[in-house]
């Protein structure tokens, strides 16, 4: 009796949505592929259209976009092009969201709110996602929002292996901007060969977004270069405050390092004024050129997310990224 025998040879396709291409590309070489190219458009209605230029039929397909503003346009349109490949038979399909959209709607504060992280962990799912990939969740519990695997990286390794090079010689001081970033700061310290670890206690208005008051410093840090860590910089008001108030207390310098740049509105002016003599961030996000400044440097994510995607595509550990955190 004969046998229909099909190729057991897998194929890795990158797509990329409009957001930021540059990423997806950097991605792609890192890995010695190419990013597939796919026509997209929007209607006269600001309807959007994604479709595949080659076959992704068999397909292990990852999908890269960058959620910066205008973050709903960009959102749909990976969506809109997970469905076109799901549609398109391709075998596998990862979500590649180096800054998950709407991350910081994890919880209700207040009756009739929603949870727009788990809305979209959802409608990536019916979309046809079989997986994601993220950096730096706002929160961890996200990572239970979706029904399938995540692959939460971290970027730590990447800003605190720079900053031991270039402060090799100063006594660091790791500061959270909260209380609730306590366990990231332990991170942050131990990464650096056990660096004392201070916080910033601080007040928010859960009316009001992007508007918190720092108060009062928690910890040693008279002397010290003092490096604030966050998740990501969004307005820079929180993380502006807390490099003066850091200032005030006697550290000796401040350098602030963040994973995502979101840099909305006033961000690269406050962030030029403030006290802060270096910002480091990681290209998650796209940086226009109005909020370049001297004393931003931008890191590469690409090469994590670039070994990351090998290890999947070769049914490898991508747990061994994580430096022993799963």
């Amino acid at each position: 009796m004969s046998t229909l025998e099909a190729p057991s040879q897998k194929s890795l396709m990158v797509f990329s949505g409009r957001a930021y291409p540059e990423l997806a590309e950097e991605i792609a070489r890192s890995i010695g592929v190419t990013v597939t190219p796919t026509s997209s458009y929007a209607f006269a209605n600001g309807e959007l259209y994604v479709r595949s230029e080659e076959s992704a039929r068999g397909s292990d397909a990852f999908v890269i976009q960058c959620h910066t503003a205008p973050i709903n346009d960009w959102l749909m349109e990976q969506l809109i092009l997970v469905d076109a490949l799901k549609r398109a038979s391709a075998k596998r399909i990862t979500v590649v969201a180096p800054f998950y959209p709407y991350a910081r709607q994890d919880k209700k504060s207040r009756g009739r709110e929603p949870i727009t992280a788990r809305l979209v962990a959802d409608m990536y799912k019916v979309a046809g996602a079989d997986r994601i990939m993220t950096v730096d969740l706002h929160t961890a519990q996200i990572q239970g929002f979706f029904d399938g695997p995540v692959d939460h990286l971290y970027a730590t390794p990447i800003l605190t292996s720079y900053i031991a090079k270039k402060y090799a010689d100063r006594d660091i001081t790791v500061v959270s901007p909260d209380s609730g970033r306590v366990r990231l700061s332990e991170r942050w310290s131990e990464s650096l060969g056990g660096t004392p670890i201070a916080f910033i206690h601080k007040t928010r208005d859960v009316t009001r977004a992007n508007h918190a008051v720092a108060n009062r410093v928690v910890g040693e840090v008279k002397g010290r270069l003092c490096i604030l860590i966050d998740d990501m910089i969004d307005t820079g008001g929180t993380i502006c405050q807390a490099a003066d108030a850091l200032m005030e207390d006697g550290a000796a310098d401040v350098v602030i390092a963040a994973t995502h740049g979101v840099l909305s509105g006033p961000a690269a002016e406050r962030l030029r004024a403030s006290k802060a003599r270096e910002v480091i961030i990681t290209n998650t996000l796209p940086i226009p050129e109005d909020m370049r400044m001297d004393k931003l440097t931008v890191l590469s994510i690409a090469p994590l997310v670039g070994r990351a995607i090998k290890e999947i595509f070769e049914d490898g550990s991508v747990t061994s990224l994580f430096d022993g955190d799963a």
